[in-house]
């Protein structure tokens, strides 16, 4: 009998189509960087839902993405980016500052799309940019940084640290409570480096203190590898998110390190 049941097996094999003939699915070639950068489109998409959502904490701002060194060395001439998906591939121009606009297409969040650079990983940040148009030089608003936290988090642009990722995973990742709570510890980056940074609303002025500079001054030679502050320590800020006592319109005023008379 088993003779028998092994001779009708194989007298229905030929029956069966073989998987070699199945069509390949057509791939789309990107740069050859071996180990790219590469962030989730559907993420990235997120952020941008959620920028609609809040939009109310900057209601004349934009949403940008920004592409920021992240080690010694890195070539920021030249970035090319583009969404890649099994048939999609979108290119995404780049400004001088290396930021972009976000471009919808639902057959990249279909495919689940990821955005590529050509440069490797853990050679650049991200970065979302919320700032509302007509700011007087060397400030941010304080409302476009709460919604540019939201904006950022929503999108998966988050150190790798990895205290800042077990700090999160106990936070559940929840967005809410990081551009909440006041050791929700998510950096900002100013243009140049920093001397310090004042609240400004009204006749009220504060200074922020040393350790909401420099990524909290807490940074060592063995952790600074794994933050995406490693090249841009002396840029870094923390905001007061949470404190509802500065509103909105509250003005950060950046003094910065090439303005100390010599």
């Amino acid at each position: 009998m088993r003779i028998l049941a092994s001779l009708l097996l194989i007298a229905l094999l030929p029956c069966v189509p073989a998987v070699a003939q199945t069509p390949p699915v057509q791939q789309v070639k990107v740069d050859a960087t071996r180990d790219p950068v590469d962030k989730s489109y559907r993420k990235m998409m997120q952020g941008v839902d959620r920028f609609e959502r809040d939009h109310a904490l900057a209601p004349q701002a934009s949403l940008r993405f920004r592409l920021l060194p992240r080690q010694p060395g890195v070539d920021m001439q030249g970035v090319k980016l583009r969404i890649a998906g099994d048939t999609v591939s979108v290119p995404l121009p780049l400004l001088e500052d290396n930021s972009f606009v976000p471009v919808r297409n639902q057959q990249a969040l279909r495919e689940d799309a990821v955005l590529i650079a050509n440069r490797k990983a853990t050679t650049m940040s991200w970065r979302a940019q919320v700032i509302t148009p007509g700011m007087p030089p060397g400030t941010r608003r304080l409302g476009d940084l709460r919604l540019e936290c939201r904006a950022g988090m929503d999108s998966g642009l988050i150190s790798n640290d990895p205290v800042i990722i077990s700090w999160l995973s106990s936070m559940l990742y929840s967005t809410d409570k990081v551009c909440s709570v006041p050791d929700g510890n998510y950096l900002f980056f100013a243009d140049r480096p920093l001397l310090g940074v004042t609240l400004v609303h009204g006749e009220r002025r504060l200074a922020l203190p040393f350790k909401m500079l420099y990524a909290g001054g807490e940074q060592t030679p063995a952790s600074l590898p794994y933050c995406d502050c490693q090249v841009l320590l002396d840029r870094t800020y923390y905001a007061p998110l949470w404190d509802q006592a500065w509103p909105d319109d509250t003005l950060l005023e950046f003094d910065y390190m090439d303005e100390v008379a010599p």
